[in-house]
């Protein structure tokens, strides 16, 4: 039995991938300095991880999967390369897998966690291989090993190892400025992005979406001029995948979907916001594809509540009218598009709580964050999460909310100051909390606060 160690192991894309390694038979072990529900999770399938680096960890092992927040001289990193070890990054070692089976990769700056999520739960019925990079309810996991030939993955452009990927199909949500640190500029990641659809065998589904921010995406993907890109959009009737007549009711989205100028069906989805509408296109029209039957098609898009972190209600006392959200979005353009989804369903205030996620992102992207919350009443921001980078490039809390068009900012040093405000509050408001670090643990505390002191 060959033996895989995992170096960070419960991240969201280390931990789905040694899950489905385990279950192909694999002995698999690995280690993260941090334990969460993940790490119970894993151990519950039989497979160790220690909660500190060391070299003894990786003797004897066969392979060494590394993600690429992991530096060189982390000890069993060192160990794997003085002793001639396979050492294979994270994305390296999903595109072995994915590129064996009908892949069907989900990629773009933002909006592919739940893109390939939505993407996983219609195809539930054909039993796929799922590696998505948030916890699906439907699977109650990351990750699943499926007994058909689909994979669906989300593919992560960050450290552009989505470019070992090769898959059949594929989704590209948007493409904008991010990762910066990684990239340098725009048009390397264009450049990416257009090899990755050249890596594409058969279709790519690529959002058109005319006078907003996904200019480059349409640049990128019409410059090709390719008859395997297909384009979708709630704007342009003339897009391959359009979505027409949208009407929101009792909280719910109603629309009409349309391949080629053709209905071919209406649906409802949940989960509130355009870009939600957007996200199901491609997913609606793969699905059709791959046979899925109508009937499950509608019943999977009506029921799906996204991801955990993707407007996850954590929090909810219709009588009071206070709500909790905790939620992922961390991009500018994520904020805005999850702001304006919450205005059509939320009829109370609306305050965010935000903790911005690295120095060298808020550097980079500071002005794109100017009108991200217009549809918040009330801005909190918390301290810059580092996320293992150095304070050194000159941006602050304070810079960031100079920027911000909102009437109310308020700067928060200390987060549990968010605690009394929350549980303070005398009723009729929502309380997002938004980010990638580690907002989401302040957002669980004050949730169950909450449900303490209302029984």
């Amino acid at each position: 039995m060959k033996k895989i160690y995992f170096i960070g192991i419960n991240g969201i894309g280390m931990s789905g991938l040694a899950k489905i390694m385990k279950i192909k038979g694999y002995d698999v072990k690995g280690a993260d300095l941090t334990r969460g529900y993940v790490t119970e999770e894993l151990e519950s399938m039989g497979i160790t991880v220690y909660n500190t680096h060391e070299a003894e960890h990786v003797k004897d092992s066969d392979m060494v999967i590394a993600s690429s927040a992991i530096k060189k001289d982390n000890p069993e990193y060192k160990y794997a390369m003085d002793n001639g070890i396979k050492i294979v990054k994270r994305g390296e070692l999903l595109a072995m897998l994915l590129n064996d089976e009908t892949g069907i990769a989900v990629a773009g700056t933002h909006g592919k966690t739940t893109t390939s999520s939505m993407m996983s739960t219609v195809m539930l019925e054909k039993d796929p291989t799922i590696v998505v990079g948030g916890i699906l309810p439907e699977i109650g996991s990351n990750a699943k090993p499926g007994k058909s030939k689909y994979f669906i993955a989300e593919a992560d452009e960050s450290d552009n190892s989505f470019l070992y990927m090769n898959p059949i199909y594929s989704i590209i949500t948007n493409i904008e400025e991010d990762h910066l640190d990684t990239h340098g500029c725009l048009e390397n990641i264009n450049k990416s992005f257009s090899q990755f659809m050249d890596q594409t065998e058969k279709e790519v589904g690529a959002e058109i979406y005319i006078g907003h921010k996904s200019e480059n995406l349409k640049n990128v993907a019409l410059g090709k001029n390719s008859d395997k890109i297909k384009t979708y959009s709630i704007k342009d009737k003339s897009a391959d995948i359009y979505g027409g007549n949208i009407k929101v009711e009792d909280g719910k989205i109603n629309y009409d979907v349309y391949i080629k100028g053709e209905l071919v069906g209406n649906y409802t989805l949940s989960v509130p916001g355009n870009h939600n509408i957007l996200n199901s296109l491609p997913v609606i029209y793969l699905a059709k594809k791959f046979g899925v039957e109508e009937d499950y098609l509608g019943k999977a898009l009506t029921h799906f509540k996204g991801s955990k972190r993707r407007y996850d209600i954590l929090f909810n006392d219709k009588e009071l009218g206070i709500k909790v959200i905790d939620d992922y979005a961390h991009h500018p353009t994520e904020i805005k598009a999850t702001l304006q989804g919450a205005q059509t369903i939320e009829n109370e205030k609306i305050t965010v709580i935000f903790q911005p996620h690295r120095y060298s992102r808020v550097k980079f992207l500071l002005n794109s964050f100017n009108d991200a919350f217009v549809g918040a009443d009330e801005v909190i921001i918390l301290p810059i999460y580092a996320a293992g980078e150095k304070d050194e490039f000159g941006v602050t809390v304070e810079d960031l909310g100079k920027v911000l068009n909102n009437k109310k900012v308020t700067i928060e040093k200390n987060p549990e100051k968010v605690d009394e405000k929350v549980l303070n509050c005398p009723g009729h408001e929502v309380f997002m909390f938004m980010g990638a670090g580690d907002i989401s643990k302040i957002a669980h505390r004050i949730a169950d606060k909450l449900e303490g002191k209302i029984r």
